[in-house]
């Protein structure tokens, strides 16, 4: 089989005249064109997560992530539904929304999991050694073993 070079394949007539966009297109992304504050927005609408896998991104992501208390408090606030009163004690010593964040993020997502009955059959401490367990309060115990009895 022999191929056609002479320039009368039809990929080359599809392309032939077309600018290419690969070619001419300065490498611009989003951060670097929007002001600041729509940068923040999109970023606003990641999960914690993927926020934090966007600030390793580039330095610029990093640094819009990094210095937005805008999107430490929102995601702190998503947290704020199931730890209220560690959230609300951290705010109070006066931490940042970023370190109040981090304090409760773990926090939140084991206590979630218990009221949700991720782990209602749990038979031994051996099913939940591959597990992040974290110290939980009376109180968050309380909800648990409620939550458990309502099942």
């Amino acid at each position: 089989m022999q191929h056609d070079f002479t320039g009368n394949s039809p990929v080359f007539l599809l392309c032939e005249g077309q600018p290419s966009t690969f070619e001419k297109a300065p490498s611009l992304n989003f951060v670097e064109t929007l002001p600041t504050e729509m940068s923040v927005k999109i970023f606003g609408e990641l999960d914690m997560p993927s926020l934090c896998q966007a600030s390793q991104t580039c330095r610029q992501w990093r640094d819009i992530i990094e210095d937005s208390e805008q999107l430490w408090r929102q995601q702190c606030l998503l947290v704020r539904a199931v730890c209220q009163r560690e959230v609300d004690k951290d705010r109070r010593d006066g931490m940042s929304w970023k370190v109040t964040l981090v304090r409760n993020y773990t926090r939140s997502c084991v206590k979630n999991d218990w009221l949700r009955g991720r782990y209602s059959h749990v038979r031994s401490a051996d099913e939940l050694r591959d597990r992040i367990m974290v110290p939980l309060d009376v109180e968050s115990w309380g909800e648990i073993l409620q939550a458990e009895l309502d099942r």
